[in-house]
């Protein structure tokens, strides 16, 4: 939107950082840098004629105080769930440091819809605009009118908030209308990819339990017949949210393939387990995977199996379980590139993943 208003800006988020039009590495899974690294992007961007800087905070930076020193014009909030815990230790530890951005922003901008609005709300150091799909609010779908391209409720809140926003910094109307309805999306982030087979295929970055239920939510609403889903928890991470996840793809998904997602130094086996064990809660079974599986033994509504492996993981859900009709959604990684073993980082591209998978069950390789 800001950029379609003309104006110059930089960002650093989880995708990337793009200072005055140019990338830069990050780092390995993460958002935001530490406080040198982002104190050096922000001279370097407003050196360069910036007059706009979006950041991405994370919890972890707020309560490391990694933005201390940074003024911050506009925070906004779009909703706080369950996440990082093996950090945190406990959801209100983590709700606290998610409010932290509220004490140094100048106007914070809310999602009324939000179970934690009514506390965030009272941390609001200054000025307060709130935006909703449901209820009375200063934006709104009435007041707010727009089309989009993105799938899912949980990208109108997105496009909802991004319209307030611009709106208080006096962009015009018609040029948030035109941007938001032109805007395709971000990597890995419930992108399709396109293919020559009779199933849909989305990969996502989906890797808590709120992220993963909206992902599901919304190929569910895609998907002409079943819904089958790829995703892991990763190692060293919030261990309390694996069985909720678990419980979670067994409520939206007809078929379950549990895989690695940066399982560092865990089992990975250890941590599909984990997972499995709200699967099984929900009274889903685990299916055998033969050989020579053709999906013809299947003779309930949901399963779900366990392949370490995740590119044969994307494999067997892509060459084996999909039908015409189906939806494929693939979560946990989206746009990252590299999967950690141990202490190593190893090269990994979702995309790529995905083009192994239909090479065999298309005549000729898709463009990705």
């Amino acid at each position: 939107i800001l950029k379609k208003a003309g104006k110059k800006v930089s960002m650093i988020s989880t995708i990337a950082a793009i200072i005055n039009g140019k990338s830069f590495d990050t780092g390995f899974h993460v958002s935001t840098p530490s406080p040198w690294a982002l104190q050096k992007f922000m001279r370097q961007a407003f050196d360069g004629g910036t007059n706009y800087f979006v950041l991405e905070v994370t919890s972890h930076a707020l309560d490391q105080y990694r933005t201390e020193g940074s003024s911050i014009d506009i925070g906004v909030i779009t909703n706080i769930s369950h996440e990082h815990l093996d950090y945190h230790q406990t959801f209100n530890n983590y709700l606290n440091s998610k409010a932290k951005i509220l004490n140094a922003t100048n106007l914070a901008v809310l999602n009324k819809d939000d179970p934690n609005f009514d506390y965030l709300r009272k941390k609001a150091a200054n000025k307060l605009i709130t935006f909703s799909l449901k209820q009375k609010a200063d934006y709104t779908l009435k007041n707010a009118e727009f089309r989009t391209k993105l799938p899912g409720q949980y990208n109108l809140y997105n496009c909802l908030a991004a319209f307030a926003v611009a709106r208080e910094l006096n962009i015009d109307e018609k040029i948030i209308i035109d941007a938001i309805a032109k805007f395709s999306g971000i990597p890995g982030r419930m992108e399709q990819i396109k293919n020559t087979c009779a199933f849909n295929i989305f990969i996502d970055f989906a890797h808590k339990p709120n992220a993963l239920e909206q992902a599901l939510k919304t190929a569910r609403s895609i998907s002409k017949k079943k819904l089958i889903v790829v995703f892991g928890c990763a190692g060293l991470r919030d261990r309390l949210k694996r069985p909720m996840m678990g419980a979670i793809a067994a409520k939206y998904a007809d078929y379950i393939v549990l895989t690695a997602e940066d399982p560092r130094t865990e089992d990975v086996r250890n941590i599909n387990d984990q997972i499995a064990s709200g699967c099984l809660k929900e009274k889903i079974i685990q299916a055998d995977k033969s050989r020579n599986f053709d999906g013809s033994a299947l003779t309930r509504k949901k399963y779900f199996w366990k392949i370490a492996d995740r590119q044969e993981a994307i494999n067997f859900a892509i060459r084996k379980l999909a039908k015409k009709g189906d939806t494929v959604l693939i979560t946990g990684k989206g746009h990252e590139k590299s999967m950690c073993y141990g202490t190593t980082e190893y090269p990994w591209n979702e995309k790529i993943a995905v083009a192994k998978a239909l090479y065999d069950s298309v005549k000729s390789s898709p463009k990705i």
